[in-house]
């Protein structure tokens, strides 16, 4: 299939609405969780649907789309904003950045891909590339976000009348929880007709005392942490593993270990951990690393809002260890470890990072990855399938192209309870061996 095959209809910027927000709202300063992510790409992950069951036209069902996305803008204006830098006159040179509330417009694009069905995305192990091309700003990096868009929607026809939702989300304006908080919003909105929503928006940002906004980067140039990175060829696929499947290796690893603190995807990654080792073919005195990026709201003294808007995550530190030991030892060993570097995410860890952070800042880097590691983002307590925008829920979630390298998981809930899907990025040799692991393949489960 080329990836060539989706052609572009309409595009254009969309407003919120109502402009009678306060004063203080112009302007949103950024935390350093938030300014992590200046030199990564966008957030992009979009839903599947069937054909809508509507005497509706598709172009009506797109016009609805778009007028509920405007009103959707209105509770989370900053996505209609733009990133604002500036400069300091100081020793060192340094620069701020803000989100300047100013609705110029988040995008949104209608599109066909006239020869994919949802077939072609749904029946098969192997994620097409054509994906990538349901998503706008593809290779955009977050700071990029002064003059492109915050936020790209693109609504994509099928062949056979399915529809997919694609929204590219810059990062550094918030995390995989609040793109999901704007996904749930804009499909109530769409389904009730209504201009209120259930859970709005926090906008104020959280900052502790010894961390005054604007924050000051010490560089002189902007471009000058924007690291370039060259993905190899990789392939990817996507897994779904039952609730019954998930149960057992949860149950398997807390006994092995004689415990009941191992959670359920703690057990499902030890299970991907070691059998990537094993299709890697690393020998047994290399190391080989996990690293887990984990949500702060919760873990917080006086936990954040729900309806916090922005980033509150920080990757936990790494478990290494030898290849070896990995794939010789157990299935709740391997667990266990990834528990211990959850539980080791404090608060006092989370107060520690962001007092320091300032004083020498650190960014998001794919490089920082070695082609032994694997690297899990995303979580299973998204509210990916209540998201009806009036013709039913989605039948699968996916990702775009941006932030993909070898080793990279992103996790979903399934569309059971107490499912998971993964996507898992490798080297095409190394997930064709993965493919054909009994032992792996035996726990993966069809839709």
């Amino acid at each position: 299939m080329a990836i060539d095959e989706v052609h572009i209809l309409s595009r254009c910027l969309v407003q919120p609405p109502h402009k009678d927000r306060k004063k203080e709202q112009q302007i949103i300063h950024l935390t350093p969780w938030d300014l992590k992510s200046i030199s990564i790409g966008y957030i992009q992950k979009g839903i599947l649907f069937s054909k809508p069951c509507s005497s509706k036209s598709i172009n009506s069902i797109v016009d609805s789309l778009k007028s509920s996305f405007s009103l959707t803008l209105n509770h989370f204006f900053p996505l209609a904003g733009r990133l604002t830098v500036t400069a300091h006159e100081s020793t060192p040179p340094s620069f701020s950045v803000c989100i300047s509330c100013n609705d110029e417009g988040a995008e949104f694009i209608h599109a066909v891909a006239n020869e994919v069905t949802i077939s072609d995305i749904v029946n098969s192990t192997s994620v097409p590339p054509i994906l990538q091309l349901f998503f706008h700003l593809n290779g955009a990096v977050n700071f990029e976000g002064q003059s492109l868009p915050l936020l790209s929607a693109q609504v994509t026809e099928l062949k056979d009348g399915g529809i997919f939702i694609g929204c590219s989300f810059n990062h550094i304006v918030a995390d995989g929880f609040s793109f999901w908080h704007f996904m749930n919003s804009w499909s109530e909105i769409s389904r009730t007709s209504s201009h209120s929503i259930t859970l709005p928006p926090s906008h104020e940002r959280w900052f502790i005392d010894s961390c005054t906004p604007p924050i000051r980067l010490p560089f002189q140039q902007p471009q000058d942490l924007i690291k370039s990175y060259s993905s190899p060829q990789l392939d990817e696929c996507a897994l779904h593993f039952s609730a019954e499947v998930v149960a057992k290796l949860k149950a398997k690893a807390n006994k092995e270990m004689q415990t009941n603190k191992i959670s359920s995807l703690q057990a499902l990654l030890a299970h991907v951990w070691r059998s990537v080792t094993r299709a890697r073919c690393l020998k047994p005195d290399q190391p080989t690393g996990y690293f887990l990026a984990m949500g702060n709201r919760s873990r917080l003294d006086l936990p954040l809002p729900s309806a916090y808007m922005g980033n509150s995550l920080q990757i936990a530190d790494a478990v290494r260890i030898l290849a070896g030991e990995l794939v010789g030892g157990s299935l709740g060993w391997a667990a266990n470890l990834l528990n211990e570097a959850v539980a080791s995410v404090t608060h006092d860890k989370i107060i520690e990072f962001l007092d320091s952070w300032p004083k020498c800042p650190s960014f998001n880097d794919i490089s920082q990855f070695a082609p032994c590691d694997l690297f899990t983002g995303s979580s299973p307590r998204f509210d990916v399938y209540g998201n009806d925008f009036g013709w039913g829920k989605p039948i699968a979630v996916r990702s775009g192209g941006a932030n993909k390298f070898d080793g990279k998981i992103t996790v979903y809930p399934g569309p059971e309870k107490g499912s998971i899907a993964l996507e898992i990025c490798l080297l095409p040799h190394v997930l064709k061996r993965l493919m054909e692991d009994s032992e792996f393949m035996k726990m993966v489960s069809a839709l």
